[in-house]
C-alpha cells in the first residue's frame, strides 16, 4: 500500500502544498516571512517559542523510523570516545588510554555476539545502539557491522566538527540537538546497558540510568560495567553506601564484567526481581 493509499482523509498532502507554494507569483506579499507555510519556515521553527515543538519532533523522528524498521529492543553501549583501537594504540594520548584499548576489542566482540543473536530475530531484538562516535562507540558499531547486522548511532551536535563513525547503519544514524531527548532514545528500547571506561559523558549516562532504576522510573535491566579496576579507581561505591547516601541494595543495580562472554552470560540469565 502506498502512502497516498494509506491516507485516511481527502485533503491535499502537506508536501504537495509546499511545492505549490514555491510556484507562487513573486510579490511583496509572497516575499514577506508571514506568508511562508509554518511547517516549511525554518526561521519560524527555530524561534525560542517553538522549543516545545522541536523537542517533540526530535522525539518523534527516531521513534517513527525505528518503529518502521521493526526494531523492538536494543543493547546500549556507553564508553569513552578516546579509547583507541588496538591497531592505533600508539596514538593514545596517555599510557592509561593505551592500556584501556583492550576494552575496544571487548566492545567489538560483545557487539558481534549480540548482533549474531539479533539476526535470529531478523534484526528486531538486541540491536546494538551507541552514541555513533569514535572509540568504544565505533567498536560497537563495527562489531555489529562485521557480524552482518545493523546498529544504531545516536549522535549529537557538538561545537567541533564531527561525523558518525563509518560502521553505523546509515538509515539508523541519527543526530540530536537536545541531550535529554537523546538520552530518552538510548533507554526507551534498552534490554541491557553496557558501560565501558570513559569520561564525563559516560559517567553522566551511567548515573542517569542508575538513578532511573533506583527510583523506580525505569524497569531493571542488566547494567554491566566493563573493567572493575577502572571503575573502582573512579568511584568508591561502598563509601556511598557506608555514608547512607545510597542504600546497600543499590550496589546490586550493576555488575562488573571483564569480557564479552561474561556480559552475554549475565544478560542471558538476568532476573529483574533480583534488583528489587
Amino acid at each position: 500500500m502506498t502512502e497516498e493509499e494509506a491516507r485516511a482523509h481527502p485533503f491535499p498532502h502537506s508536501r504537495e502544498d509546499a511545492k505549490s507554494a514555491e510556484k507562487t507569483p513573486d510579490t511583496p506579499q509572497t516575499r514577506a516571512p508571514a506568508y511562508k507555510l509554518a511547517f516549511a519556515d525554518n526561521d519560524f521553527l527555530l524561534r525560542e517559542e517553538l522549543r516545545a515543538v522541536r523537542l517533540q519532533l526530535e522525539l518523534l523522528k527516531p521513534q517513527m523510523i525505528l518503529d518502521e524498521r521493526g526494531i523492538e529492543s536494543t543493547v546500549v553501549m556507553f564508553g569513552g570516545a578516546r579509547i583507541p583501537a588496538p591497531e592505533h594504540v600508539d596514538q593514545a594520548r596517555t599510557e592509561t588510554l593505551a592500556g584501556l584499548s583492550k576494552y575496544y576489542q571487548e566492545a567489538y566482540q560483545f557487539a558481534k555476539l549480540m548482533t549474531e543473536r539479533s539476526l535470529e530475530s531478523y534484526g528486531r531484538e538486541f540491536v546494538i545502539c551507541t552514541g555513533g562516535g569514535p572509540g568504544v562507540m565505533e567498536a560497537g558499531n563495527r562489531g555489529a557491522h562485521d557480524a552482518g547486522g545493523q546498529s544504531i548511532g545516536l549522535g549529537i551536535v557538538l561545537p567541533h566538527e564531527q561525523a558518525p563513525n563509518e560502521f553505523v547503519t546509515p538509515d539508523l544514524s541519527f543526530n540530536f540537538h537536545y541531550f535529554a531527548i537523546r538520552k530518552m532514545h538510548f533507554l526507551l528500547r534498552a534490554r541491557a546497558i553496557t558501560v565501558f571506561p570513559g569520561g564525563f559523558g559516560t559517567l553522566d549516562e551511567l548515573f542517569e540510568t542508575l538513578t532511573l532504576i533506583q527510583t523506580g522510573r525505569m524497569k531493571p535491566v542488566p547494567i554491566l560495567l566493563f573493567g572493575q579496576e577502572f571503575w573502582d579507581k573512579m568511584i568508591n561505591w561502598e563509601a556511598l553506601a557506608d555514608a547512607g547516601t545510597i542504600s546497600a541494595e543499590d550496589l546490586n543495580l550493576f555488575r562488573y564484567v571483564e569480557t564479552a562472554d561474561e556480559a552475554v552470560e549475565i544478560i542471558d540469565n538476568f532476573d529483574p526481581n533480583a534488583c528489587d
